[in-house]
């Protein structure tokens, strides 16, 4: 796939997040906490739903899954943004560019639609309760989460084949801390309508359904929930559902912010703190979100700290 580079461009330039080079170095030492508190916090929320028997349900297996997209997310982004920071030119070769893409819009797609098949779940273990077991069977969860890695597939390979038919020409500047595709779409000197008809469908699909899907079920959450006559019952459902709130807030707001306009109108230094939001302090904040706002991996830590200290 990579072979088919049409133009004569061998590498490009990231401008990274600023070009003054007083703040390298503090953004440099603040994006590498953020990235160290994601790969830590991810990976111990894997292991944890791994090694504790109470968290094996399709909620803390789809969590797992979150986890594990956030922390490929972030890897495809960050240590190449890090590298950047500290190196006086800040270049990536045409084919390692394709494949930040290609990888960047797979974990990209994947947590966009993981996302939705969590407010399912969540829609399934409120409004039937009864059913549960049987709807969120474990054959079923891996069907979805298979479904989820397909779509992100079709549309990252898509997304990057049109991407190679683009043609560069001496512009290869790319004003950006990472090779995203609007600011690719900027360098190329070949007509692009049809990319960005391609990319403005695919971000319609990718943001609008996952996103209709969250609302839909959190309607009939919320309205299941207000049936409810205990207190304490009401407080329980919603305590179960505010951590997967706030993410897809965080995160759907500002990918939207990034793709649901077309490039002419979008401005690349907006577009640029948007995307620290979804690809860096996203992953970071998703552990920390689900761990401490949930009783029950609290609870689960505790042991798992208890049995591992004890040993």
């Amino acid at each position: 796939m990579l072979k088919r580079n049409v133009s004569g461009v061998t590498e490009f330039v990231l401008a990274g997040l600023t070009d003054k080079p007083e703040l390298q170095l503090p953004l440099f030492l603040l994006f590498l906490g953020i990235y160290i508190v994601t790969v830590v916090g991810n990976l111990g929320m894997i292991t944890l739903i791994l090694f504790s028997s109470q968290l094996h349900t399709p909620m803390y297996f789809f969590l797992s899954s979150l986890s594990f997209i956030d922390l490929c997310h972030s890897t495809v982004i960050t240590p190449k943004m890090l590298a950047n920071f500290v190196t006086v030119k800040s270049s990536i070769s045409y084919p390692e560019c394709m494949i930040q893409l290609y990888s960047f819009l797979i974990f990209g797609i994947a947590e966009c639609h993981m996302l939705a098949v969590m407010a399912y779940d969540r829609y399934v273990a409120i409004c039937n309760p009864l059913l549960y077991n049987a709807m969120m069977s474990y054959q079923i969860c891996s069907w979805m989460i298979f479904g989820v890695y397909c779509m992100a597939v079709i549309g990252a390979t898509t997304h990057t084949v049109c991407m190679l038919k683009v043609h560069f020409c001496e512009a290869d500047i790319i004003n950006h801390y990472f090779c995203d595709l609007y600011p690719l779409l900027e360098l190329s000197c070949s007509d692009t309508f049809v990319n960005e008809v391609v990319v403005l469908c695919f971000s319609v699909f990718n943001i609008f359904v996952p996103t209709l899907t969250i609302l839909s079920s959190y309607i009939f959450i919320i309205a299941s929930i207000l049936r409810i006559k205990s207190t304490e019952g009401r407080s329980k459902a919603f305590s179960t559902c505010s951590s997967h709130i706030s993410a897809v807030t965080i995160f759907f707001g500002s990918l939207a912010f990034m793709y649901l306009q077309p490039s002419s109108v979008s401005s690349m230094d907006q577009g640029k703190v948007s995307s620290v939001f979804y690809t860096i302090v996203v992953p970071m904040l998703n552990p920390l979100i689900y761990s401490l706002r949930n009783k029950d991996v609290k609870v689960a830590l505790n042991k798992f700290l208890e049995r591992n200290l004890f040993l």
